[in-house]
């Protein structure tokens, strides 16, 4: 039984199956149904796949013409090694979002209905030529009322209702292939289609993107050579971005000659430095960071723009990650395996020592790679593409890091052809470590912690009630040989001493750590002096509390009186 086709979408259904036709999916075109959709447009084509096979690069120029969402999708699809082959995965990832702009009467109609006010009385210049045209929307160049450049990003015109009948069309077929084909069953296409839908509904709200380039440039404010432009807030709505104005070039389009005018080298690694930071560290990435994306300005510094799309990874999914890199630069294979089996999800059907293999042997090869040819991003990739075929079943955000990751090797080796992301990651890694330790300690996790001991403070009467009610009613029984007692309490009582003083010595050191950024006039050895102290404190403790323990348990007698 295939697909009911809805008349609305039989022309998206007669696109997919001649794209799946091209190449080589007849059967899910004769599974799904979906012939009917070819013939009610020639009663001449059948479900027979064309003579030879298409170019991978054919693959991105056939979603150009499929228009904006199946542009998004092939951008998708670049992040699944899973379902497709290498050679396509690397056309779809030069697949570009460059199309023809709609007209200028038409972006200042927009302009104007979404920001209230003719543009004329919204900017003192508003230039009708776009600077840039992709399939969600276009890049005019404006300036303010008091003069200041800047740079409006308006919304195509019905887009949202196009991408939304797409999507619809696409959904059905997912879902029909999820419940009827082992392939669908596999992969499950339906929740990678909803994971599509969330990313690419979030890109059509330019307030999002607006409250992205806001946190993107807090966070990478301390980094001198990258800027992220500042977003306008009272010129930006939900279909236009009204932002600060960038001089500068794609970094792919510089010259010979401009190259020799910058240091490659140095904007490479803090680029790097400062994508280790988004991922590891704040846990909010760019995740389209492609070349047509990055920019070199005129003062020599890296614009990173379009952050409509964007990824976030929790704090536990950032400890793994930053033990798989670890593993990965290192070249330890098994240790990367079992990470990334800690990373998602197996399935009943899942390989573990095909797995470990196979990652063993992609590390290995990362390992031997000269620097030209080392990737990060492929590498990850190639891992996650094992997991998937092994049977494990991967977060959706790792397939986003994955793609950004490669996408930041390409501008690295364009800036600097001989840049070492390994080499990098072993450089940053202590520093990176350092920074999550410090940022554990912040107030703000102090706060954190106080919280849960006032909730178990909070909670203990009632607790204690319920254990004392029980022993009223004889409900709870302990049961002590009388030759034990003495020494069962002596032991509480050496159990709660030692976590009183550890809980003490942390205490010390979390308030040194603190007081470490007080300055006093009062200073040890040049550094705070109440912070020294608490370092001092804490360190004799410290090496008392691991005496004392020695000293009792090395020496103890095994097992207890027995008191006869």
């Amino acid at each position: 039984m295939g697909i009911s086709l809805k008349p609305e979408h039989v022309k998206r259904y007669r696109d997919l199956a001649k794209l799946m036709l091209k190449y080589g999916r007849s059967d899910l075109v004769q599974t799904a149904g979906l012939e009917e959709a070819l013939l009610q447009e020639d009663a001449a084509l059948t479900a027979t796949p064309p003579a030879g096979s298409p170019h991978p690069e054919e693959l991105a120029d056939d979603l150009e013409k499929m228009g904006p969402t199946f542009i998004k999708l092939g951008q998708l699809l670049s992040t699944r090694p899973d379902l497709l082959p290498q050679p396509y995965i690397d056309a779809l990832t030069r697949l570009q979002d460059n199309v023809e702009p709609f007209s200028a009467a038409e972006a200042e109609a927009i302009v104007s209905e979404e920001l209230g006010v003719r543009t004329s009385k919204a900017f003192s210049q508003f230039t009708a030529e776009p600077m840039a045209a992709a399939s969600l929307g276009q890049v005019h160049r404006a300036a303010l009322r008091d003069g200041s450049p800047v740079a409006v990003k308006v919304q195509r015109p019905g887009i949202r209702q196009k991408i939304s009948e797409d999507l619809d069309a696409l959904d059905e077929i997912a879902t029909w292939m999820d419940r009827h084909t082992k392939t669908g069953r596999q992969y499950e296409f339906g929740r990678t289609l909803q994971e599509f839908r969330k990313t690419l509904v979030g890109e059509l709200d330019y307030r999002r993107e607006a409250a992205n380039l806001a946190t993107l440039g807090q966070n990478l404010a301390e980094y001198e050579h990258i800027v992220v432009p500042t977003p306008v807030d009272d010129y930006t709505t939900s279909r236009v971005l009204t932002m600060e104005f960038v001089r500068g070039k794609k970094i792919t389009s510089l010259s010979p000659l401009a190259h020799l005018e910058i240091d490659g080298a140095a904007l490479a690694e803090e680029l790097f430095q400062a994508y280790l930071k988004q991922i590891l560290i704040d846990g909010f990435f760019h995740a389209d960071p492609h070349p047509g994306n990055v920019f070199l300005t005129d003062d020599g510094r890296i614009a990173l723009l379009d952050l409509g799309m964007v990824g976030r990874i929790s704090p536990e999914l950032q400890e793994r990650l930053i033990r798989l890199v670890l593993a990965i630069s290192e070249g330890h294979g098994p240790e990367a395996a079992e990470v990334t089996i800690d990373l998602g999800e197996a399935k009943p059907d899942f390989d573990r020592a095909e797995f470990t293999r196979t990652t063993s042997e992609l590390v290995a090869l990362f390992q031997g790679a000269t620097a030209e040819n080392v990737q990060v991003g492929r590498i990850m990739l190639e891992v996650f593409r094992s997991a998937a075929q092994n049977g494990i079943r991967l977060p959706a955000e790792l397939a986003m890091l994955g793609r950004a990751l490669l996408a930041l090797d390409q501008v690295g080796r364009t800036l600097d052809p001989q840049f070492d992301p390994n080499a990098s990651i072993r450089r940053n890694v202590a520093g990176l470590m350092q920074r999550r330790m410090l940022k554990s300690l912040s107030p703000q996790r102090m706060f954190a912690n106080l919280l849960e001991m006032n909730e178990l403070v909070q909670k203990l009467p009632a607790r204690l009630n319920r254990v004392l009610d029980k022993v009223g009613d004889d409900g709870l029984a302990i049961n002590v040989r009388v030759g034990e007692e003495l020494w069962l309490m002596e032991g509480m009582q050496k159990i709660a001493n030692r976590l009183t003083t550890g809980l003490i010595l942390a205490a010390l050191i979390v308030g040194a750590a603190m007081m470490m950024r007080v300055q006093t006039r009062f200073t040890v050895w040049g550094y705070p002096g109440i912070a020294m102290l608490f370092f001092l404190g804490a360190a004799l403790l410290g090496m008392w509390l691991v005496f004392s323990i020695l000293r009792a348990d090395v020496h103890r007698k095994p097992g207890p009186p027995t008191g006869r």
